[in-house]
Parts: C-alpha cells; sequence; structure tokens
C-alpha cells in the first residue's frame, strides 16, 4: 500500500502551498484604478502584509430604478491587471532629468543662490540653452531629488512669467480618466497662476 501513499501525498506536492497561499489577506479595500477610464469601477482590494494580492470586482451597487438591471459586476481586464504596474519593475519611481541640463543647474545653483536668477542665468546663455535643447530625444536621464525638480519647475515658471508674462506658462495636464487629483491640481495651479492649461479631454471634465 505503500505506492498508494505516494500517489495521495508525495512529497513532490509541496508547490501546491504556493496556490493555497495566493489566495491569503488580513485586509480588504475599496479602490478603483485609474486607467484612462471614465467608468471609476469599484474594486475590493485584498492586502497581505501591506502587498496587494488580488481584486475582486465590488457587487455592491444600488438599483437605479426597479425596471433597469443591475449596473455590476463593473470592471474590465484592464483593470483588474492595474495592481500589476505597482509592483512592476519598469515604473517610474523616481524624477529624471536630462544629464546636461542637470549639470547647468548645479553649476548655475552655486553661482546663483536665488533659483530664478540661476534658471536666467541657464537659458539666458544661448549656448547653453542649445546644448540642452539639443539633448531632447536623446535619452541620457539621469536620476534627480524631488526637492531639486520641484525648485527648477517654479524656478523656470517664475522666470518665463516674470520676463514673458503669465500666458507663457503652458501645461498638459493628464487626463481626468487617468487621475482627477492630478488633472484638477495642475489645472488649477495653471489658473492661479495665469497660464494656459492644455488638454484633449477638456470637453468631458
Amino acid at each position: 500500500m505503500g505506492w498508494i501513499q505516494d500517489l495521495v501525498k508525495p512529497k513532490a506536492r509541496g508547490w501546491e502551498e504556493f496556490y493555497r497561499n495566493r489566495w491569503q489577506h488580513d485586509t480588504v479595500i475599496r479602490s478603483t484604478h485609474g486607467v484612462n477610464c471614465t467608468g471609476g469601477c469599484s474594486w475590493a482590494v485584498f492586502v497581505k502584509d501591506g502587498i496587494i494580492t488580488w481584486e475582486m470586482q465590488q457587487t455592491d451597487y444600488p438599483l437605479l430604478e426597479p425596471g433597469l438591471p443591475p449596473y455590476e459586476p463593473r470592471g474590465c481586464q484592464r483593470g483588474i491587471s492595474a495592481s500589476w504596474y505597482v509592483y512592476s519593475p519598469i515604473r517610474v519611481k523616481y524624477p529624471y532629468i536630462r544629464g546636461v541640463l542637470m549639470d547647468f543647474w548645479r553649476e548655475a545653483k552655486a553661482q546663483h543662490p536665488n533659483p530664478v536668477d540661476a534658471w536666467g542665468a541657464i537659458v539666458g546663455d544661448e549656448e547653453k540653452r542649445a546644448r540642452f535643447q539639443r539633448a531632447r530625444g536623446k535619452g541620457g536621464f539621469r536620476r534627480a531629488r524631488w526637492d531639486e525638480v520641484l525648485e527648477i519647475i517654479a524656478a523656470a515658471c517664475l522666470y518665463t512669467a516674470k520676463k514673458w508674462g503669465p500666458d507663457r506658462v503652458f501645461g498638459f495636464s493628464p487626463i481626468p480618466a487617468m487621475s482627477y487629483l492630478s488633472y484638477a491640481g495642475g489645472s488649477r495651479f495653471l489658473q492661479l497662476f495665469g497660464g494656459v492649461n492644455m488638454s484633449f479631454y477638456d470637453w468631458y471634465a
């Protein structure tokens, strides 16, 4: 009978634990995804030790009226695979700057403590401006600090507004279907600043 026991519970079946543990979780969170879709479907996100393990469509939408079928289940393949992006090795998690511009900026900041003056020293130099503009489309990005990137953006906006006027500051917002907060934040900033908000999805926001 030893051979029967080996078939029922062989040692080689240890890999099955992976599938048993696959659906374990300690927390369920309601969320949605920014995947360029205005549906904004609600998802139950299952979390284990702070890591998203799997997701399931929410099925508690209220009925709109008795004569209409339920508005569920909502959620598509694009939405259910969105959590893979969170842990993707190719996800961009940090700001990057073209190396030539980063070098120019740090050199200018060493000479001009005022960030606006530092930016003016770069773009006011025709040779430097031409060099970092020619670098576009050629890669050469280097990881930068958040505070450094935000300072460059702020300095560039203020310099442009002071020299040419705020309406020379153009911004291209994320589409609302990707992120309502990012869209509203960027659009509101440009409105208050006096800049121009460019977006091809303004008509439904």
